[in-house]
């Protein structure tokens, strides 16, 4: 059977359940299923196409998803293998499988059921995406994160991006087993955030910062109570009861209403949080991030989009630029006194995700923010690999460690 032949009996088999379903009556699932089974099988003597069993039920699902799953994205969306499905108009749908992207092999039937799901998706967390608000950011009920693009802005139709995460967020150990990081590296990490240090990671897009942001964040103490910001949730801290999740809001079609992350940041220091997590900064919310990190909630821990260690930093001043007008010797003295750790994440040619830096934030000097470095990613002379290897630095801040209880000599540096 050609591609063709199979559009044609999906189309005539979903014809006839359109007509039932106009008809008047109420489905379940299982009434719904049963009833798309029966044309299916009735669609042989039809169209004279003999379907095998397996090609059936492929029929089956594809059209039993175009009424209650999400059509041809459930199958992707079924797949664990799949990490990211990227739609680029409703023909175009490709999928990211082992940090290798190809063509997904399936499409919408009609730019107008492309749009349904979408309005399906952003709905479901009392988003509006349209014309005159064509940009929004929303997940689904497994927390896989979406991103929207419609018409007039996105010129070949509407465009969805959808980043998905596993069913049990990565621990350290598992970023280890991957080669993500050394275990002596993930092993200092976990002690200066147990230690209460304020960690910053930055790092390019889809280089794996969420993902070492969630697996630290499963390293805090579970008697402590975190707070949590984001744009979007994603976040998935397991292990720990005392979880306050807080996300930002779109303004209604009236303008109103909108809730920024500068907001909820500024709401979190009123709920008494050990710890503050700022999934991703991207603006003005950096000043109020460093301002919590600064008044006592030590243990902060926060991501942002950078090609470096020192790119980052220069961006988190731009953002503070962005929200206060105050001078860059104010900002950087700041940022010193605030962030103890940055960790950049990098992906490399392989298409895999490694920790490419850990430095820690050594004050001013010069009228710049002084990077001292623990960890560095060193290639070999071929640039064919490389390993995350120590510096030889110690480090230099330890006070906090004494404060936890951490022995000075237990540390790796």
């Amino acid at each position: 059977m050609n591609p063709a032949e199979g559009e044609t009996i999906y189309r005539q088999v979903k014809s006839v359940v359109d007509e039932k379903l106009d008809a008047g009556g109420i489905y379940s699932d299982a009434e719904l299923r049963e009833l798309i089974e029966q044309q299916a099988f009735a669609s042989d003597e039809q169209t004279g196409v003999y379907l095998t069993a397996s090609r059936k039920t492929c029929l089956v699902d594809r059209v039993f998803h175009s009424y209650r799953g999400y059509d041809a994205l459930q199958p992707l969306l079924d797949d664990p293998a799949v990490t990211e499905i990227m739609i680029n108009g409703y023909r175009d749908i490709f999928v990211e499988r082992g940090g290798v992207t190809k063509p997904s092999g399936v499409q919408f039937e009609s730019a107008e059921k492309l749009d349904d799901v979408i309005q399906t998706i952003v709905a479901k967390v009392n988003r509006v995406v349209n014309e005159s608000s064509p940009i929004v950011d929303a997940r689904l009920p497994d927390g896989s994160r979406v991103h929207v693009v419609l018409p007039p802005v996105s010129l070949r139709g509407a465009t969805m991006t959808i980043r998905k995460f596993p069913e049990r967020p990565m621990t350290m150990q598992d970023l280890i087993a991957k080669g993500t990081l050394p275990a002596e590296a993930a092993s200092l990490l976990q002690t200066l955030v147990h230690a209460k240090y304020n960690l910053f990671i930055g790092g390019g897009t889809g280089a794996g910062k969420t993902t070492l942001l969630n697996a630290l964040a499963q390293t805090i103490p579970a008697d402590e109570r975190i707070v949590t910001i984001e744009d979007s949730a994603e976040l998935q801290i397991v292990g720990i009861p005392n979880v306050a999740s807080l996300e930002t809001r779109n303004a209604n079609t009236e303008g109103k209403g909108e809730i920024t992350m500068r907001q909820l940041i500024r709401a979190s220091l009123r709920m008494r949080p050990n710890r503050i997590v700022v999934g991703e900064v991207r603006g003005g919310e950096a000043f109020d991030m460093l301002q919590a990190m600064n008044t006592g909630h030590d243990g902060s821990l926060s991501s942002g989009h950078g090609n470096s260690t020192r790119d980052m930093l220069s961006r988190l001043e731009t953002m503070v630029l962005g929200a206060v007008p105050l001078p860059v010797e104010v900002i950087r003295s700041q940022m010193a006194s605030a962030i103890d750790l940055m960790i950049h994440v990098s992906r490399m040619r392989d298409k895999s995700r490694k920790v490419t830096e850990i430095s820690e934030i050594a004050g001013i000097r010069g009228g710049e923010i002084a990077l001292h470095p623990l960890y560095r990613w060193q290639e070999d002379e071929a640039g064919a690999s490389g390993a995350l290897l120590p510096t030889g630095n110690r480090l230099l801040g330890r006070t906090k460690l004494a404060m936890a209880g951490v022995r000075i000599e237990s540390v790796s540096l």
